[in-house]
């Protein structure tokens, strides 16, 4: 393949040329402004329920006002899964609290109710409770909600939902965005829709909403002078970003049903690969938008996920690993972590293949074609 198949690149709608152009003209080219106003309405209506968007310029700026929402602070403790990208835990260390980590459940790889459950019990025994929960639904896959929601109830903790690479997945037909105290999305240029770069936080109530703006815009008191009661942040999505997102989202029905495809395509392509396993959904209950088609290689093969990397980026195709563990990356190696394995060793075994939503025919087939033949006959 001469040209390179990048693994999840961002996909042009139809209308940004005309949204920011409207934007330009009409001089709102500033962190508010109409478009900005008009983005957060039809999410809200996307997502439906009482769900209120605040447009930030980032999804590691939305967990952070999450946790300042809940008035995380120094030395508080935030149990967070542990199979995710590392902004689901940074922000937790912005405020001067300590991430705990949990470990994954095989079915959905996100984060174990049972190794959570068995964390709030060990820190309530040492009399330190913690603060809150953070789940992710990673590549798209919802994690066990109920039963994550039924924990963090039984002991009154609340619950964070970073759904930054969820947008469009559903959880017992309810979308994904939709659960726990706050939920967060991400818009950055890799996922289902983008802003360039962006994200939102989500909020079940408009008093909520105007506490997340307020401390999105530097905590600007209502007055004639500049007054500030407490600390606020910079994190304003730009409303010409926000002119991208209108365009955007209005073909986020047809993204989600292209990387759905692509998932298809690989499931169908490796069918009787016995050295593949391709990451899919448990049950009914569970609709991932496979912003990511993620594979696991045979433990009993020879091939190993960097050798396999390696051999798809000499045929111009962008794979990845899955994400390391946070609690062995050497930032975290000093903070606890509750588990066995399980994220470990899917650390070990998996891919991410390219499932961009612009993703032709034809550069599914030769990718398939070339793990077929990297994996074949290899145990």
């Amino acid at each position: 393949m001469k040209d390179k198949i990048w693994l999840s690149p961002p996909h042009k709608a139809v209308n940004e040329e005309k949204y920011i152009k409207n934007a330009l003209d009409s001089n709102w080219i500033a962190p508010v402004g109409p478009q900005l106003v008009e983005f957060e309405n039809k999410l809200e209506l996307y997502l439906s329920g009482k769900n209120y968007f605040t447009a930030l310029n980032s999804g590691t700026s939305a967990i952070h006002i999450a946790l300042k929402m809940l008035n995380v602070g120094v030395e508080d403790e935030v149990l967070c899964q542990s199979f995710s990208f590392c902004a689901t835990a940074n922000p937790i260390t912005y405020l001067g609290a300590n991430p705990i980590f949990i470990d994954s459940e095989e079915d959905t790889w996100n984060m174990s109710p049972v190794f959570l459950e068995e964390a709030i019990k060990s820190r309530i025994g040492n009399y330190k409770k913690p603060k809150a929960i953070i789940f992710a639904n990673i590549y798209g896959m919802p994690a066990k909600i109920e039963e994550i929601l039924e924990v963090a109830n039984k002991y009154k903790i609340p619950v964070i939902e970073d759904a930054a690479e969820a947008l469009g997945s559903k959880y017992k037909k309810t979308k994904c965005g939709s659960f726990g105290n706050y939920s967060i999305v991400s818009f950055n240029g890799n996922k289902i829709i983008t802003t360039s770069g962006g994200g939102a936080i989500i909020t079940r109530d408009k008093k909520s909403k105007e506490k997340a703006l307020y401390l999105a815009t530097q905590a600007k008191e209502k007055a004639f002078f500049y007054e500030h009661k407490e600390v606020g942040y910079n994190y304003r999505l730009s409303n010409i970003s926000a002119a991208i997102g209108i365009a955007q989202l209005e073909l986020i029905k047809e993204r989600v049903k292209q990387r759905r495809e692509n998932h298809n395509f690989y499931s169908k392509a490796f069918k009787n690969n016995i050295n593949i396993k391709v990451f899919d959904e448990p049950n009914e209950n569970y609709f991932s938008n496979h912003w990511l088609t993620c594979i696991l290689i045979n433990s009993k093969t020879n091939i190993t996920v960097n050798e396999a990397l390696v051999f798809l980026n000499s045929k111009n195709i962008e794979a990845r690993a899955l994400w390391k563990p946070l609690h062995l990356q050497p930032v975290f190696k000093n903070n606890l972590y509750f588990g066995e394995s399980v994220c470990e060793n899917l650390f070990k075994k998996g891919l991410c293949l390219p499932s961009g939503s612009s993703l032709k025919d034809e550069e599914k087939t030769y990718i398939a074609n070339q793990v077929n033949t990297l994996l074949k006959d290899n145990l």
